[in-house]
């Protein structure tokens, strides 16, 4: 069987290339395990720093199958 669970990864960023995160600024939410639930968060989470334009957010799947883990990019 398998089924996903996604997270969310930001923080501040050194610059608009947004390459390399500052220490100490990074930020994890999750699992959670419907698409649905992790963009409502995503979207409270951005809207939260959106004056920030060095803080970026994005949706990281991890889709579970039995007896493995494979991580992607949503």
């Amino acid at each position: 069987m398998e089924h996903s669970r996604y997270w969310i990864v930001g923080g501040e960023y050194s610059d608009t290339d947004f390459q390399n995160i500052i220490p100490g600024t990074e930020q994890i939410s999750g699992p959670f395990n419907s698409r649905d639930d992790v963009e409502e968060e995503w979207r409270r989470i951005s809207e939260r720093h959106r004056s920030q334009a060095l803080m970026r957010f994005s949706i990281a799947s991890e889709r579970m199958m039995a007896g493995k883990t494979q991580m992607a990019a949503a």
